[in-house]
């Protein structure tokens, strides 16, 4: 890991967030001063764990009151700082507007917050949380892709309003972030492209779509099978040690492709058969992709039959070297992340035995 200054705070946006947690405390544990504004700094039930952390380090974590598409309202957090974290975006599937869910919050919020950027002289470095989402949309792209693997070089162009809002979301929010920084010379922006982000909370009870994925995996909910829907996963404490490299490492630059491991979803309930098959329905066989077809949309609206098609059986590949080379990353074992999740799950209640 690169050399972390303390001498300037920083500021995080989305603080109380999966992702943004671990990222938090490996600042705090470095000794840095963290500023995170926050819709409700008078909330010390929202704000706990992120004390706790704060309380059993070496660095001070201060609160500002600001919201994503309040412009100029981050204008106090942000004073001072010499890096800006911006990993606050909606993550949700199941939406009924996804312009006024999505979009509007990711693409305007990023500007938001870049445009404060624009405007504090003492920021030199921003890094983007973005999303292997502005890579592509489907499994069905990687068919299209130069050598058979998703690189930083590739954008997302198979994405809509219609067809998978929340990647679509996650491309234009990337691409607005690009624009604002080449039209300055000040600060230099490092986007950070995490494929399926896995692992334990900061938060025991956090909000994620991988806490919903995991959930089904132990409760029954995909005891007849899981669909091999393929993609990547990443650990969340990995993640967070790639945002802090993207922060300090001077040469880190562009876009990064934050994977730990090519799966699926049935490779990842199999990793956790070993120490926990016995006493949970996790999944043991591949539900068959005519009856995911078949049966998805009646589950879950979001899930439609094109998305079926274009994801199901398909294999997902990325390349992470740039993040090994570049970021100095290394990757812990899928097993590991999937065992302390799941095992915090089940310490938090999230289902019972069977």
């Amino acid at each position: 890991m690169p050399t972390i200054d303390t001498r300037l705070p920083v500021m995080i946006t989305g603080a109380t967030g999966f992702v943004a947690g671990w990222i938090v405390k490996e600042l705090l544990d470095a000794g840095v001063t963290v500023h995170a504004p926050v819709r409700n700094p008078d909330n010390p039930e929202k704000l706990k764990y992120l004390n706790a952390l704060a309380e059993a380090s070496s660095g001070e974590i201060k609160f500002f009151k600001a919201d994503l598409l309040d412009k100029g309202s981050y204008a106090d957090a942000m004073a001072g700082c010499g890096i800006v974290f911006h990993t606050a975006s909606p993550f949700t599937i199941d939406v009924k507007d996804p312009k006024k869910e999505l979009v509007d919050p990711a693409q305007l919020g990023t500007r938001n917050v870049l445009e404060e950027v624009n405007r504090t002289p003492s920021v030199t470095r921003v890094v983007l949380t973005s999303s292997c989402a502005a890579i592509y949309g489907d499994n069905a792209d990687l068919k299209k892709t130069p050598n058979g693997i998703f690189t930083e070089e590739i954008w997302n162009t198979s994405s809509s309003l219609a067809h998978q809002p929340y990647s679509y979301s996650k491309t234009v929010a990337e691409q607005e972030a690009w624009k604002i920084a080449r039209a300055q010379d000040r600060w230099d922006l490092v986007a950070i492209n995490p494929t399926v982000v896995i692992g334990p909370g900061i938060n025991p009870r956090a909000t994620s779509e991988s806490f919903k994925i995991v959930k089904q995996m132990g409760d029954g909910s995909m005891k007849t099978g899981a669909p091999r829907i393929g993609f990547g996963v990443v650990d969340v404490r990995d993640l967070a040690k790639a945002h802090v490299a993207a922060a300090y490492t001077p040469e880190a630059s562009g876009r990064n492709n934050i994977n730990g491991h090519n799966t699926d979803l049935l490779e990842m309930a199999m990793a956790l058969l070993p120490k926990y098959g016995k006493d949970y329905p996790i999944p043991r066989r591949a539900m068959p992709k005519w009856l995911v077809w078949l049966v998805a949309p009646m589950v879950n609206k979001a899930m439609t039959r094109k998305i079926v098609s274009l994801n199901v059986d398909l294999p997902w590949k990325g390349d992470n070297g740039k993040s090994v080379r570049e970021l100095g990353l290394s990757y812990r074992p899928m097993q590991e992340t999937m065992n302390d999740m799941f095992q915090q799950m089940i310490d938090s209640g999230y289902f019972k035995k069977a």
